[in-house]
């Protein structure tokens, strides 16, 4: 399975290191290759996050996730998109916006593209920062069955029950930080409030469609076209796999994902300019990290990691809820991107680890039952 999921991934980095050393030799070698084991480090939780999604749905979408989503992730939000970004922040023409990327020039030289990019930070910062961290609140407001932190989780769950709180906690957050911290702070509460409302309308036409699909499923047994299909199966624990979808609520779904690797692509791809001005090479370091990340969500998925490491969720998104936060810390302050890898890699590491050590003792009790049984039919 490693192969069939991984293959693409294996073979794109081979072409795209021998690329790297045919046109630029040793140096674009190793500059490829340091950012992309930095965008797999950084974005290891977008894949956790990912899968969670993903696994809602059905095989077609899954695959199109990996062939047409590359595409998107690569080339879209790792090429064109911090392109788009420079010509309407700096008011620059396609044509002036490609010519000075194929300049260069460092980020203190003014008029270069990396200046440019990095004056459109704090737009940037707040749209993906307000994104994420309202990822991260409508999941810490959920009442869950299983709890990490349980001493936090819990009394925030209950807290959750109130209407619309996240939203309300993110614009709170969103408002202190343009005042403290934003050079202008009427720029960045446009585009945190963007961020919001596309989590909320991506989010919203999913759970519409899903939901619509679900009525209709209840009323008839197939189901074609656009409507929601459904299919039940069980995971290798036993555990009711979640249903999945076709049609419009995929499509959402979808909407979703690559708006979500959006958001973790903005610090990444500003991050690297500390590494190389070259855009091609940051476009090829990325991009390559980007196939990576997909195939380990599908390898999650497939393998049901999600189930067999019951707080793999929950370290993501609390990984997710600290990269908001630099995010937005980071409009007035440089974070390191080093900081930003390590933090994410601690939440889900401990998650893993607390993971197994639940299932040792599950399998252990699960054991002293089987016991128990032997012993009163003895």
């Amino acid at each position: 399975m490693v192969i069939r999921v991984f293959g693409w991934s294996f073979a794109i980095t081979l072409a795209a290191l021998a690329g790297a050393l045919i046109l630029g030799g040793p140096r674009a070698l190793a500059l490829v290759a340091i950012l992309c084991v930095l965008e797999i480090s950084v974005s290891f939780d977008n894949a956790v996050v990912n899968a969670t999604v993903l696994e809602r749905m059905n095989a077609y979408w899954q695959r199109l996730f990996l062939t047409v989503g590359i595409v998107i992730a690569v080339f879209g939000m790792r090429l064109v998109f911090p392109l788009l970004l420079v010509g309407v922040t700096a008011q620059v023409g396609p044509v002036e916006v490609i010519r000075l990327a194929l300049a260069g020039g460092p980020p203190e030289q003014p008029g270069t593209y990396a200046a440019l990019l990095h004056h459109a930070h704090p737009s940037i910062a707040a749209y993906g920062g307000t994104f994420l961290l309202m990822l991260f609140l409508d999941f810490v407001f959920e009442d869950r069955a299983v709890s990490w932190l349980a001493w936090l989780e819990r009394p925030l769950a209950r807290i959750g029950k109130v209407d619309q709180l996240s939203v309300v906690v993110a614009l709170v957050v969103l408002v202190v930080t343009a005042e403290t911290l934003a050079p202008e702070p009427g720029t960045v509460m446009v585009a945190g409030s963007l961020g919001i409302m596309t989590y909320l309308l991506v989010n919203g036409l999913g759970a519409l469609a899903e939901s619509k699909g679900s009525e209709e499923d209840d009323r008839a047994a197939g189901i074609h076209g656009d409507a929601l299909t459904v299919e039940k199966s069980l995971q290798p624990g036993g555990r009711a796999r979640p249903a999945q979808v076709a049609g419009k609520a995929a499509f959402y779904l979808f909407l979703y994902l690559e708006v979500l690797d959006a958001s973790f692509s903005f610090d990444g791809v500003i991050g690297a300019f500390a590494i190389s001005q070259d855009i091609f090479v940051i476009a090829a370091g990325l991009g390559v990290g980007a196939m990576y990340i997909r195939s380990i969500t599908i390898y999650l998925v497939r393998k049901g990691s999600l189930d067999s490491y019951a707080y793999l969720e929950h370290g993501a998104h609390w990984a997710i809820g600290a990269l908001a936060a630099i995010m937005l810390i980071s409009i007035r302050h440089e974070v390191p991107e080093v900081i930003t890898g390590l933090v994410g890699l601690a939440f889900i590491g401990a998650a893993m680890v607390s993971s197994v050590i639940r299932n040792r003792h599950g399998g252990l009790a699960a054991a002293a039952d089987e016991r128990r049984k032997v012993l009163i039919d003895a």
